[in-house]
């Protein structure tokens, strides 16, 4: 298996770039949001590492490893030529590299499928909105790496049997328009089957919370706080709930789900990461799952899903203000770049006249 090509940007074009325009608001907000989650999986993957048997498995995660290290080098850099302070992120002291296995090596491969889709939906979206050209380059540069990655990634589940497949639909004898409003029913009513983009969405959000309800057993086995270990508990249930309903919309179709992967964690309770990080990482995990259920609601057309998206937006929008609070309380949460309060300043600078 290849490693991945490091980045490389235009020195000149970026240098040019950087003595003429200061980032903006776009820009530094996603350097900062890019920073602090590869901060976080550098060590992730470092304890990852340790505890891998498959060579081909192996490989991978150094290609991870080392990209994610690379990614921090050049953003660490353009935040020193700003003067902008650099992230505190995580360091060693959020992770046990001495732990005992928490994950079987396969749980590898289904944990940076979905941090591999997380991750782009980040720096994808990053394009249209950064104008400078040595971010536009960097950005464009980490998708391409993203993108081979996840190559691999795929590549090597397929290779070892361990991909769900997307089930396949009939093919259309002819090309069809609907006739009847009918068609966007879901609660009352003739039903009409689930079409392609509905069935792919509800199996892509199934293998996520799939991944999120392992990692969720995993955490919560080795939490050091009852507070933290309770809402990851917490968030087991909504996990499984979500993940029920989503099959059965599914399987009322006749249409297979994808399977759970809870068998890949093992019995360690000894400290691994962290609570700190570990509720970073379960947030973050959270708040992507809006996107996702936001992206699914985009392309659906029976009102069935509607409410049921909805709901479950919802349901995870309570969970992560609840998780952001529990963050606050431990003095754990870094402010991100943020705007001046005017009003502030100039009440201040009233007072001291």
């Amino acid at each position: 298996m290849d490693s991945i090509k490091p980045i490389k940007i235009n020195a000149r074009k970026a240098n040019q770039a950087i003595h003429h325009e200061r980032m903006t608001a776009a820009e530094i907000g996603k350097i900062w949001a890019t920073y602090m989650g590869n901060s976080m999986s550098k060590y992730i993957l470092m304890y990852f590492l340790r505890n891998c048997d498959d060579d081909d498995i192996k490989k991978i995660l150094e290609n991870s490893l080392n990209l994610c290290e690379e990614f921090l080098a050049i953003m660490e850099d353009m935040l020193k030529k700003e003067n902008h302070p650099i992230p505190e992120g995580f360091s060693e002291k959020d992770v046990n590299l001495q732990a005992p296995r928490l994950f079987a090596d396969e749980f590898y491969l289904e944990y940076l499928r979905f941090t591999g889709k997380a991750g782009l939906s980040l720096y994808v979206i990053a394009i249209p909105l950064v104008t400078r050209l040595d971010i536009r380059e960097f950005y464009t540069n980490v998708i391409e790496a993203t993108v081979s990655l996840l190559n691999q990634v795929n590549d090597l589940l397929l290779d070892k049997g361990l991909m769900f497949k997307i089930p396949v639909l009939p093919t259309l004898d002819q090309i069809e328009y609907v006739k009847e409003k009918s068609y966007l029913n879901g609660f009352f009513g003739k039903e009409r089957p689930l079409h392609a983009l509905e069935v792919a969405h509800l199996c892509d959000n199934i293998e996520n919370n799939a991944v999120s309800k392992a990692l969720l057993i995993g955490f919560g086995q080795i939490a050091q706080s009852e507070q933290v270990g309770n809402y990851f508990q917490n968030g087991k249930g909504i996990t499984s709930k979500h993940i029920d309903e989503s099959a059965h919309m599914l399987h009322k179709e006749d249409l297979p789900s994808p399977p759970l992967i809870d068998d890949l964690v093992t019995n360690s309770t000894e400290f691994t990461f962290s609570d700190k990080l570990m509720m970073f990482h379960k947030i973050d995990m959270f708040t992507m799952r809006i996107r996702s259920y936001g992206n699914s609601m985009s392309v659906n057309g029976r009102h069935d899903l509607s409410l049921l998206y909805t709901r479950m937006l919802s349901e995870i929008g309570l969970y992560v203000n609840e998780g952001a609070n529990i963050f606050i309380e431990n003095g754990w949460m870094e402010k991100p770049p943020h705007a001046i309060n005017r009003n502030q300043l100039m009440s201040k600078n009233h007072h001291t006249k």
